[in-house]
């Protein structure tokens, strides 16, 4: 197949820098065509002549990086256009969150030494939360650990700041991307997408190629929505504890027939079996066709959520053994370091994604 149309840039010269390498390669892509129904990002591309920086931000965070369209393109190495799409729009993608991201440079540190600073928070937050236990407390269960008062003023701040600091950094993503006023159609679109992982069906519901090979597999869309819907009933059990505490004065601990547990037990066993399907999935993953240079970001935001679910886990059922105190700190170590690091670790791309669904629908809508 040849490329008969006028491209605005050269197509056969590899550009430093991500955004504009990721526009040659989409104006490649543009003219071909040959992807069109792999996923959203392709008749996205086809609605555009000229692409502005907003537009390869936009097209960047509704890329799934299945990795189908560089198994099937005739453009890709040895090709002097050299396309390898997924890891041009992985890095433009990873980009837009460092840039985005509130206060800046946080981001970037992140997604470069994830691995050791997510280690070293954990250790720190749980040997503090030892510390804090230590001295004279009351209540029942894990309160006999650490006081209700102290559980807000530590963990209060560390919801809310995160959820303030994303807020800042997608609104600029929203003015970048050129997103208009969103109605209820919009986000209906945009969650019946997510929660079925539409983007990761391959086009045709065969899945993805993300193992290193021409594969086509389910497996990590399956492993995403373990990840996805148990990461929603944890926070379910959350929520259910703070109504029960707060409106019906029922304090903890509840029973496993309780609302609290019959969500959160299920949730920790989806989070643990998710992170772990996604951790062997990117260990026979091609590194060629990521993001370059974030690799300990990626694997510590995955290790870091299987941990919340598993140390809930086990804490749940290793309560009123001496083992109490310790698992408790490693949760709870575990959990403080999630929240604090979300707007920088790749836990953003799910807030990122949503809006880039959101603003697809729109894009459809003629908006």
């Amino acid at each position: 197949m040849s490329l008969d149309v006028t491209l605005q840039t050269d197509p056969g010269v590899i550009l430093d820098d991500p955004v504009d390498e990721a526009r040659r390669q989409v104006e490649i892509c543009n003219a071909c065509r040959y992807c069109e129904g792999f996923c959203s990002v392709f008749p996205a591309i086809t609605r555009d002549k000229v692409f502005a920086d907003g537009d390869i931000t936009q097209l960047a965070n509704l890329c799934h990086n299945c990795r189908g369209c560089y198994y099937a393109c005739q453009y890709t190495a040895p090709h002097e256009f050299d396309l390898n799409l997924p890891a041009a729009l992985a890095e433009a993608r990873a980009e837009s969150w460092e840039r985005l991201a509130w206060p800046g440079g946080i981001a970037q540190k992140f997604q470069r030494h994830g691995t050791a600073l997510a280690a070293a928070l954990v250790t720190g937050f749980a040997l503090m939360i030892l510390s804090i236990s230590a001295l004279p407390g009351g209540g029942e269960g894990f309160y006999a650990w650490i006081g209700h008062t102290a559980m807000v003023a530590i963990f209060l701040p560390a919801f809310v700041l995160p959820l303030a600091t994303l807020a800042v950094s997608l609104r600029r993503y929203w003015a970048e991307v050129g997103g208009t006023r969103i109605t209820l159609a919009d986000l209906h679109a945009a969650a019946i997408s997510a929660g079925r992982m539409k983007n990761l069906d391959g086009g045709q519901g065969q899945g993805c190629n993300f193992e290193e090979g021409e594969r086509f597999t389910n497996e990590r869309r399956y492993a995403h929505q373990a990840v996805l819907w148990g990461f929603l009933l944890c926070f379910g059990a959350t929520a259910a504890g703070t109504i029960l505490h707060y409106v019906f004065d029922s304090p903890a601990p509840y029973g496993f027939f309780s609302v609290p547990k019959l969500l959160g037990v299920p949730g920790g066993i989806l989070l643990v079996i998710g992170c772990a399907g996604l951790l062997v999935l990117k260990s026979r993953s091609d590194p060629a066709l990521g993001t370059p240079g974030r690799g300990s970001g990626e694997w510590a935001f995955v290790w870091l959520l299987g941990l919340v679910g598993l140390s809930g886990l086990l804490l749940y059922w290793l309560r009123d053994s001496v083992l109490t105190g310790p698992m408790l700190a490693l949760h709870l170590g575990s959990v403080l370091t999630f929240f604090l690091v979300t707007p920088y670790s790749k836990m953003a791309h799910g807030f990122y994604r949503f809006a880039a669904l959101v603003r697809e629908a729109q894009a459809k809508d003629g908006r």
